[in-house]
């Protein structure tokens, strides 16, 4: 028998996180290529340390893109969070791009009329997972939810000058307590913020609660005794210079904060031939619409690719004893909604734009889709379609 009454926890980092650079700044040139190229290939790793800001990975456009203009992009990137402190400043930072050529032989596999099979076929092996849930009205787990938008709320604080106390660098973490499987209260809530020096801990202590009281619903901020703001004591030095970031290191972040599977893939730095990006886009695109659609509270869909084959190994849906309709159905019936080959994916969701340094922090779902085609996979488009399945 499932259990009905648990806590549960997820945690979020803001964008000024070590590894949170990384994957803005890898996002930034797969959209700077994208600008240029919109079939560019893409697949771009950073490495952040102390004044040091390291790129490294495949890529092929047709286009001319500079060493120049890809710097340009990625101290672009470090300026808007917010970086000009002694051991990581935009202006001052050591820049290398390790950037080269895609392979041929996993071109070979990508590339329509290449290959074994002559479609376009999938740039990688791999499981993706989607899944969505009515915890919130995103469709999204409450605990990932909140903790977005504490980090989220403190970093406009910080950039409109209203807290100038804060440095980009922060962590957030968010416990529930579920009876009957829904959420019915908080009960802990910790964030750790990097701060200006000299700001004292009771200082920050005061300055974070607000902005947990205005996240949370009236009444969940948990008891005094279980509200940790840095719980260390001091956190002055942060971001690269605390501590080295990489791109791909935040994925239960970036998804559902553990409260569903993902397949193993990062996001950040590929461009939308990777299936690792693109069928864990549409797979949340799918699972968000049964939701919508009043077919279940709860719905986790997997799918499945080979490198160089287009269509896809399975399709798995699991309504978690939820459901308003057979699960074998929806199987059959969700790709004849949507053609899950890559080209498919790409083509309905309308992926080759440059729409992916908006998605590095704070989540890549539970966002609202933007007029220029940014996070197109939350939209709930398929609904009426899918109702008639029930």
């Amino acid at each position: 028998m499932a259990r009905t009454s648990y806590l549960f926890t997820s945690e979020s980092v803001s964008e000024g996180h070590p590894d949170k650079v990384c994957d803005r700044v890898s996002d930034a040139v797969v959209d700077l290529f994208l600008s240029k190229d919109p079939v560019a290939r893409v697949a771009c790793e950073t490495l952040s340390t102390t004044n040091q800001l390291v790129l490294a990975g495949e890529i092929r456009v047709a286009a001319e893109i500079d060493n120049d203009e890809i710097e340009s992009v990625a101290r672009d990137v470090v300026k808007n969070i917010g970086y000009e402190q002694e051991g990581f400043h935009w202006q001052k930072l050591n820049f290398l791009n390790l950037l080269h050529e895609q392979s041929k032989d996993i071109a070979a596999g990508v590339d329509e009329g290449t290959g074994t099979f002559k479609e376009e076929g999938a740039g990688d092996q791999g499981i993706m997972f989607g899944f969505a849930c009515d915890e919130t009205p995103e469709l999204m787990p409450a605990p990932i939810t909140y903790s977005h938008q504490i980090l989220k709320r403190m970093a406009q604080l910080r950039k409109d000058g209203t807290r100038p106390e804060f440095e980009p660098d922060a962590k957030s973490q968010v416990t529930l307590k579920y009876e009957n499987g829904v959420p019915v209260g908080v009960t802990s809530v910790v964030v750790s913020t990097q701060h200006k020096e000299g700001v004292s801990l009771d200082a920050i202590r005061e300055l974070v609660r607000p902005v947990v009281q205005e996240v949370l619903p009236e009444g969940w901020f948990p008891p005094e005794d279980e509200f940790y703001v840095n719980p260390t004591g001091i956190f002055v030095i942060g971001g690269p210079d605390g501590d080295a970031g990489l791109t791909g290191r935040k994925i239960i972040v970036d998804t559902y904060g553990g409260a569903a599977p993902h397949g193993g893939g990062a996001f950040s730095g590929k461009d939308p031939t990777k299936v690792d990006r693109s069928a864990a886009y549409v797979c949340r695109y799918l699972a968000k619409n049964v939701v919508a659609a009043g077919l279940a509270k709860r719905c986790t869909i997997q799918v499945s690719y080979a490198i160089g084959v287009a269509k896809p190994l399975s399709v798995y849906v699991n309504l978690h004893g939820t459901g308003e309709v057979d699960e074998a159905l929806l199987e059959q019936k969700l790709p004849e909604m949507v053609d899950l080959t890559p080209r498919g994916i790409r083509t309905h969701l309308g992926l080759n734009k440059p729409i992916y340094e908006r998605t590095s922090a704070y989540g890549h779902f539970g966002r609202t889709p933007d007029a220029d085609g940014g996070f197109s996979w939350e939209r709930t488009d398929l609904v009426e379609g899918l109702k008639s399945l029930a």
